[in-house]
């Protein structure tokens, strides 16, 4: 049976045919829905949204030491956060098989960097496999877990943007089961104290070498031999740009097994070939390694090492060849991303960005958009949970250079539970003097509604405990909690100044559920202008609502956009915006 697949859905596949039974992650594009097609196999594979990578890592590990084939799911930059298990992990080595799959994001489509997580590989020493489509994607995550087995290591499974989302034909296989190996006790291996990690890095340097050889005669590294002027060295998606620049014109050698690199098998190639290129994304990691053994090739000093790839580029760089442009006279729209119309965030950042002396630290999802124009309500954006923590630096050095600041951490209900509870705590141990606020819109919002440990659901769609914020802010010591609709201006106004003037330990929670929740009901209530009563002040305008612009010289409400939350009629100071639909 075949089946178009994009990589996410191949890899959940692999998952079910290399009779994987535990899977842990953490959402983050581009890595997602491969968690969320595992569901598609729940009567044979348990998988969770765990609260964080580093907990989905150790959840994974933990499975792995029981003996069950384990995976652990991540975009690139959440291997930072798991990264303190995985490096510990490659050094104990593995009882069932144990795959991490890292989803690179090169060009930073939803991402605030563009790190080249093959590193990873080679610093934490473990395997590395790279698929370019999604066949391989779903056949070479079952090898991985083969491969995981056999030499006793994690295998890390790296993908990109372009082959988590591309999709391709995959014939699909029957699941074989592969069983739970027995658990043993064994101190020696996995309580990784000083002088066991000793011994254990021992094993890992003889394992790097006997993983150099088998990658020599890996079955995942091809050898495609046409003319031998030209050679070319790749891996990823960056083959796939190659043989549509090239075709069948040069020869490849196209690398599954990424790490360690089988250089018997490049230098056997590079002999063969007069001039020999080698094409990957982002940083030099194959060509660093291939000029370091000796072997004369060209890489970066054509290719750029920022953003992704395209033919175009590959074509432009060894070829100096562009491809013919047409340019279309016609002017587009500017189109920056802005929160949906009726979004919860909105009210809160319109009121904070009236604060002269509030400063605002903010954090990775939807809510991020609250930097953007009109509000401009963020100051900054650094990593999961930074929100906070970064807030409890900032205010921290107000204080003691004397300025008159208060400083807001603003983070979203899944990124509390995911690194925002340390940070909170952090702040009233240290006698912080700021103000932590978290913004439940009940749902982790930005990456696509998944269910995080505030909604009562699991990812199986299983009925749990449903943690509440307030309490656990009240319990790690916040004398005051203050819960606020967000979209009552009046309301969310009056807490602000109140913490702001506030020298108790204040944090704020605004309550409101996203409104593309599935199964929430539409308001049937819509704000209109009454254009004889509009006095053309575009107050209006500052909230960010994109269902609200001007047309004809007055202010206009686009029904189909409007969700009625009537932020944009609180604002107005000359009643021209009412209720319809009541």
């Amino acid at each position: 049976m075949k089946k178009l697949m994009s990589g996410n859905e191949a890899m959940a596949r692999g998952a079910y045919e290399a009779g994987v039974t535990i899977a842990a992650a953490y959402p983050g594009t581009p890595s997602t829905e491969i968690l969320e097609h595992m569901v598609d196999y729940k009567d044979v594979i348990y998988s969770e949204w765990a609260p964080n990578e580093k907990v989905a890592a150790e959840v994974a590990v933990g499975a792995s030491i029981a003996g069950a084939r384990s995976l652990a799911a991540m975009k690139h930059v959440g291997v930072n956060v798991a990264a303190d298990p995985i490096f510990t992990y490659a050094y104990t080595g593995v009882n069932g098989g144990f795959v991490l799959i890292s989803a690179d994001d090169p060009s930073m489509h939803s991402s605030q960097n563009e790190q080249d997580n093959r590193y990873y590989a080679r610093f934490s020493k473990m395997a590395m496999i790279e698929p370019s489509d999604s066949q391989e994607a779903k056949d070479f995550l079952i090898e991985a877990f083969r491969i995981s087995e056999e030499f006793d290591t994690p295998v890390m499974f790296r993908v990109t943007t372009r082959i988590c989302h591309s999709k391709s034909i995959v014939e699909l296989g029957e699941r074989k089961e592969a069983g739970h190996k027995e658990y043993k006790k064994n101190i020696a291996k996995y309580v990784a104290t000083p002088a066991n990690a000793k011994i254990a890095h021992i094993r890992v340097e003889e394992r790097l070498k006997a993983l150099e050889q088998f990658a020599n005669t890996s079955s995942l590294n091809k050898i495609e031999y046409n003319d031998t002027k030209i050679g070319i060295v790749t891996a990823g998606v960056s083959y796939q740009y190659a043989k549509e620049v090239f075709g069948d014109k040069v020869s490849y050698l196209k690398l599954g097994f990424t790490y360690p690199l089988p250089m018997d098998l490049i230098k056997e190639f590079a002999s063969k070939v007069e001039t020999l290129y080698i094409i990957e994304e982002l940083e030099p990691f194959m060509e660093e390694q291939i000029k370091a053994a000796g072997v004369k090739c060209i890489g970066k000093e054509l290719l750029p090492n920022i953003y992704e790839l395209n033919p175009d580029i590959v074509a432009k760089s060894i070829l100096n060849i562009s491809n013919e442009t047409k340019n279309v006279d016609i002017e587009i729209a500017a189109r920056p991303p802005v929160l949906c119309p009726g979004c919860p965030h909105r009210g809160f950042f319109y009121a904070i960005s009236k604060k002269k002396n509030a400063v605002v630290a903010g954090d990775i999802g939807c809510y991020t958009l609250g930097a953007m124009a009109p509000l401009e309500a963020i100051d900054t954006v650094i990593c999961m949970g930074a929100g906070i923590s970064a807030a409890m630096g900032m205010a921290k050095a107000f204080e003691v250079s004397g300025q008159d600041k208060k400083v807001f951490g603003v983070v979203g209900d899944s990124t509390f539970f995911h690194s925002g509870i340390t940070g909170a705590i952090d702040i009233v141990y240290n006698k912080g003097k700021l103000v932590p606020v978290v913004l439940d819109n009940r749902i982790t919002g930005m990456t696509g509604h998944q269910e995080n440990p505030g909604t009562g659901k699991t990812l199986m769609g299983d009925e749990t405990v449903q943690l509440d914020i307030v309490d656990i802010l009240k319990a790690v010591g916040y004398k005051k909690v203050a819960v606020v609709d967000p979209c009552d201006l009046k309301a969310m106004n009056e807490v602000i100044d109140e913490a702001m003037n506030s020298d108790d330990t204040y944090a704020i929670v605004t309550k409101r559920p996203c409104i593309l929740i599935k199964g929430l009901a539409p308001s049937k209530v819509k704000c209109e202008v009454k254009s004889d009563k509009c006095k053309k002040c575009k107050m209006c305008l500052k909230v960010g609502c994109p269902a609200v612009f001007f047309k004809d010289g007055v202010s206009y409400i686009e029904k189909s956009m409007c969700v009625g939350c009537e932020v944009c009629m609180q604002v107005c100071r000359f009643d021209a915006i009412e209720k319809v639909g009541e």
